[in-house]
């Protein structure tokens, strides 16, 4: 997948499909927009994703704000779907102001040689995000491409969107979340060295640090699978900051895997969480600690025989 990344000078070498937005989950409604991109692919065009960097809502407000993806989850999604560009397009005072007839004249037509875009109704785009499906369509056949609007998708009778799937993930509710997505949520990172406290304790982790840029559901354990290099494996999952041997507030990611023992550092693994078990507490000392795990690992190995 070719990656155009912080610039307005570049141009597709190709005619593309393509979708414009945040993206931020791909969840369901997302994926409908994305497979009509790359069924477009049967023609003969590139599937091309246009998206905001840094998004919208951030810029704008100028706080930064908690994502379903980072960046290279982004990435990783995009590309393993099949995308052939995407283009990560700077999101600035100037690039804000670009009359919505420009975008599409100018980056659309002009830089990205679309030939098919597929649009969600809430699409907004140039000054003031003025620029929307109705313009798109009023300029495609001047132009010379063609649109598809795609319709919303309803779960309990809720549009799926990004909002939606983050009230989800606040509030740990990840079976609701991973209806949404079409896949659980998960948290990604390189495995890195702890402090081998579970390995002391004879229980094992692989370790993360998420990114601070990555929404987290509540602190607390959580079933969860351990994916890498095309392999998925069950276990259990704390998230928080580890307060019974810990004070510095650093949040990590741990997740003990069933029969597994091996060397690990250093690879990128994704931690999918499947179900919310217990709220992370400060236990009295590391033996009720141990306790507490085993516990949890018992309940957690029941849960994974009965799948």
């Amino acid at each position: 997948m070719q990656i155009i990344s912080g610039t307005m000078e570049f141009e597709c070498d190709m005619h593309t499909a393509a979708a414009i937005g945040k993206f931020d989950g791909v969840h369901l409604g997302h994926r409908k927009l994305l497979d009509r991109i790359l069924k477009a692919k049967e023609d003969g065009l590139a599937a091309a994703v246009f998206t905001f960097d840094p998004p919208p809502g951030v810029f704008f407000s100028g706080k930064p704000q908690a994502g379903l993806m980072t960046r290279e989850e982004k990435r990783r999604c995009f590309e393993q779907m099949g995308v052939d560009v995407l283009i990560e397009f700077p999101m600035n005072a100037q690039t804000a102001a670009i009359p919505p007839e420009d975008f599409v004249r100018e980056i659309l037509c002009g830089k990205m040689h679309v030939r098919y875009l597929a649009a969600g109704t809430d699409l907004s785009f140039g000054d003031g995000g003025k620029g929307d499906w109705r313009l798109l369509f009023a300029l495609s056949r001047k132009l010379g491409y063609q649109v598809e609007v795609i319709d919303k998708i309803l779960y309990n009778g809720r549009e799926i969107s990004s909002t939606y799937v983050r009230e989800a993930v606040h509030q740990g509710e990840m079976e609701l979340a991973a209806k949404l997505l079409g896949a659980p949520y998960m948290v990604s990172g390189r495995v890195m060295h702890g402090k081998q406290l579970g390995r002391t304790l004879g229980m094992p982790t692989v370790n993360l640090l998420p990114e601070k840029d990555k929404l987290l559901p509540p602190n607390g354990v959580y079933l969860s699978r351990l994916n890498f290099s095309g392999v998925s494996l069950p276990g259990i999952t704390n998230i928080g900051c580890r307060p019974t041997v810990s004070d510095s507030g650093q949040m990590s990611v741990e997740t003990y895997l069933y029969d597994f023992d091996s060397e690990i550092y250093g690879e990128y693994v994704e931690v999918s969480l499947y179900s919310f078990c217990r709220p992370e507490r400060k236990f009295s000392d590391v033996d009720e600690l141990k306790q507490n795990m085993e516990r949890d690992i018992r309940e957690g190995r029941r849960y994974w025989e009965q799948e």
